[in-house]
């Protein structure tokens, strides 16, 4: 790359470096905002936005900065830096390239990786510096019945297959693919069209880059960044609400972006109109195209998203050859979380079993998996313990759990209580049975199996028992 001529081009690659180096925080905050032009005496000039990013990048970055920029301008040219009302209408660095035509001065927070915004000249590059996780792509998406309806819409929408639906809504509980769905649809998009600007954020992400901008007076510059998508990914939007001009913001951004055609995916905890917290226009907006659903999954999918994660570690020599079926078996019924929980207890299970993994038996894989999770000896969970916390999480008393009522409110508790109490404990269903009320063993047997049947379809009770789980693991 040395031997460059272009300080556009030297500035690009000059920056990305050091944004790896310096890390995220204090590149978007002093860095990105800056351009590269040149003052009237042909010296290169970084002009940052305000005098105080000016010293910190003086004090902090400057001198690593010209090593960078030496290492690749074959003209051996320094840089300086000012702040803006130093340096007034300075023409753009580009202009020594090409004086006959002046082009506008690049900004880094539309044109050099930042979060917001994808170089058209190498989208592969660009999604990777925009925060998406390389391993989320469609070849490494575990399709079930579940799943297979938002899996569908996610290679259309990535296609950038002519449709009816704009936006994109995808929701459903934490840890089941939301994430990977817009990771994958991200990478395949920017593959097909290199020259497309895809904007991948996260809905924090989002938030503290606007209200970053609103405190330098940057406003300007992130509305035009992120109104020059062609497609806009923003994960996670639940968490916009509660804050006004947040969602203001937004509105506004997904308005534009649709009355000029560009594509919109989005993705939360819940339908938008189950967003109590986020402001009616916006919800509608959120609501106006396609809600596509991503479910949590059955058992059968979580057998194949293990062996498929197994199939990861293998391909990159942590582990050789598959666990025993009963062990693997073991290792999903104990796991009864999100896809993502159970991902992670492959990977400990993997780390800790290493190269003899196929020889683990399920006594030694469940001691493994307890030492590496837990740091030691696992922790016992009482059937007294679930009773009292499922109890608070319903607003119960933990006597409603063992009394005679069968209305509803109180009967679904109970049935998730006895799933969890044959999850988490060594009881069997006739001692659960009598540790509610005297219960008979199918009485806990149909409750048990009821839960798993609506765990895959009733969104909001996969999420009960995922927290439920949560808490009892502390």
């Amino acid at each position: 790359m040395s031997g460059m001529t272009d300080p556009d081009r030297i500035w690009t690659e000059a920056a990305l470096r050091l944004r790896a180096e310096i890390g995220e925080g204090p590149f978007s905050s002093y860095i990105a905002p800056s351009a590269v032009r040149m003052d009237g005496a042909g010296q290169l000039v970084l002009v940052t936005p305000t005098a105080y990013a000016r010293d910190w990048v003086r004090k902090n970055a400057l001198r690593r900065m010209n090593e960078l920029w030496l290492g690749l301008d074959g003209l051996h040219r320094r840089l300086d830096v000012r702040c803006r009302a130093e340096v007034g209408s300075a023409p753009p660095a580009a202009a020594l390239a090409a004086s006959a035509s002046p082009v506008q001065p690049m900004a880094l927070s539309a044109a050099l990786a930042a979060p917001m915004a994808a170089p058209v000249t190498d989208g592969a590059r660009a999604v990777r510096a925009a925060g998406l996780q390389e391993r989320l792509t469609f070849d490494s998406f575990v399709e079930g019945d579940s799943n297979a309806f938002a899996l569908a819409i996610a290679r259309q929408t990535a296609g950038w297959a002519d449709g009816h639906f704009n936006p994109i809504f995808f929701c459903g509980p934490y840890g089941y693919g939301k994430t990977h769905l817009l990771n994958a649809i991200a990478w395949e998009a920017q593959r097909l069209r290199p020259d497309a600007k895809v904007i991948y954020l996260t809905a924090e992400r989002f938030l503290s880059t606007f209200v970053k901008a609103m405190q330098d007076r940057q406003t300007a510059a992130f509305k035009d960044s992120l109104r020059g998508a062609d497609m806009l990914l923003l994960d996670d939007v639940q968490f916009v609400g509660g804050k006004a001009s947040t969602q203001e913001e937004l509105l506004s951004t997904l308005t534009a972006l649709i009355e000029d055609g560009k594509r919109i995916v989005l993705s939360g905890d819940r339908p938008p109109m189950a967003m109590s917290e986020v402001e009616p226009r916006l919800r509608s907006h959120l609501a106006a195209g396609l809600t596509c659903p991503v479910e949590p999954g059955g058992r059968d999918l979580k057998m194949a998203v293990a062996r498929n994660r197994l199939s990861a570690l293998a391909g990159l020599g942590v582990v050789v050859g598959e666990p025993r079926p009963e062990v693997l078996e073991r290792l999903v019924d104990r796991t009864p979380g999100s896809m993502r929980e159970l991902e992670g207890a492959v990977n400990t299970l993997a780390a800790a079993a290493g190269r003899r993994l196929s020889e683990v038996t399920v006594e030694e894989a469940q001691g493994l998996l307890g030492a590496a999770l837990r740091g030691g000896p696992e922790r016992r969970i009482t059937v007294d313990e679930i009773q009292k916390t499922v109890a608070e999480h319903f607003a119960l008393k933990q006597a409603d759990l063992l009394s005679e009522r069968r209305t509803r409110s109180v009967a679904r508790p109970r049935q998730i209580a006895m799933y969890l109490c044959k999850q988490h404990t060594t009881r069997s269903y006739p001692d659960i049975g009598r540790r509610f009320g005297g219960r008979d063993h199918t009485t806990v047997l149909h409750g048990v199996r009821k839960i798993e049947e609506l765990m895959a379809a009733d969104e909001q009770i996969a999420r009960d028992v995922e927290a439920l789980t949560r808490k009892l693991r502390g």
